[in-house]
């Protein structure tokens, strides 16, 4: 009696296996897929948590407003005139801020656990990366929208046109993406994202306020014009402002570029190091 109901479970087990492996098994994905399966996790976060969404929508007006009225009569004399100076500069700012959020999430993916889960995943291992900074450069292109527009309405216009505008944005959302590389090799290291924001502050704060964002490095003190001279954020406004404006050369460009593809080459492999060894 034992002997024949093993048997007929053995044949049951036979059965099930048979129709196991004639099964074809699905594909793997590719990288392009899942990078954009986490961009749509990402977005999907931004849904059901909008206020996050309020460093690239009420920051960047804010900031604005704030700066043009401030500052524009004291500086330029003229609030009118100082916001054809400011808003590239201020939006560069504004957009180069926010990209520690990157560093910030992928940490917080860290601390809850979530990121050993994606490691056990059959998956491309960078699309959990790629996919953050996808979304990310989609934030960055919604404050520009946001700054310009809101800047036109106030009375700015770029003489560069619309391409000049087209080509200072996307000048700025490289520079960005490059950036970001930075603070998720940060969020991989630090241990919490008040530590990540902290450093991210520390960083960008001099680098940012000690720029020709809100004015001329000519009116510093000699010793300050030649480090804002070469400050990579002076860099950018410098290279932003001038193509909103049809005035921006090859160098100025260039040089924003050749920073871009520096930073992305130093950070995304060690970025992917620590990721593989985390």
């Amino acid at each position: 009696m034992n002997q024949s109901g093993t048997k007929h479970e053995f044949e049951g087990n036979e059965e099930i296996r048979n129709a196991l492996s004639d099964r074809k098994r699905p594909k793997k994905p590719n990288g392009v897929s899942t990078s954009l399966t986490f961009g749509w996790r990402a977005l999907l976060k931004i849904k059901y948590v909008p206020e996050q969404m309020l460093d690239v929508t009420a920051f960047p007006i804010m900031f604005l407003l704030m700066f043009t009225y401030l500052f524009g009569g004291a500086i330029a004399g003229s609030t009118s005139e100082y916001l054809q100076f400011l808003l590239p500069g201020i939006l560069a700012m504004t957009v180069v801020t926010i990209t520690m959020y990157t560093g910030i999430e992928l940490n917080n993916d860290i601390t809850k656990g979530v990121f050993d889960r994606f490691r056990t995943l059959p998956i491309w291992g960078p699309s959990v990366l790629v996919g953050m900074l996808l979304v990310d450069t989609v934030r960055y292109t919604l404050a520009s929208v946001i700054m310009i527009t809101l800047g036109i309405i106030m009375g700015f216009r770029a003489d560069g046109g619309i391409v000049g505008v087209l080509l200072g944005v996307g000048l700025l959302l490289v520079f960005s993406f490059s950036l970001s590389w930075i603070w998720t090799t940060l969020g991989l290291i630090l241990r919490s994202e008040k530590s990540l924001m902290g450093v991210s502050m520390l960083v960008l704060f001099p680098l940012t306020f000690v720029s020709n964002v809100f004015v001329d490095p000519r009116t510093l003190p000699t010793w300050l014009e030649a480090f804002v001279d070469v400050n990579p954020i002076s860099l950018l406004v410098t290279a932003t402002r001038g193509l909103m404006h049809g005035v921006a050369t090859f160098e100025e460009v260039a040089s924003v570029i050749i920073i871009s593809v520096v930073i992305t080459a130093i950070f995304a492999p060690v970025t992917m190091y620590l990721y593989r060894k985390k």
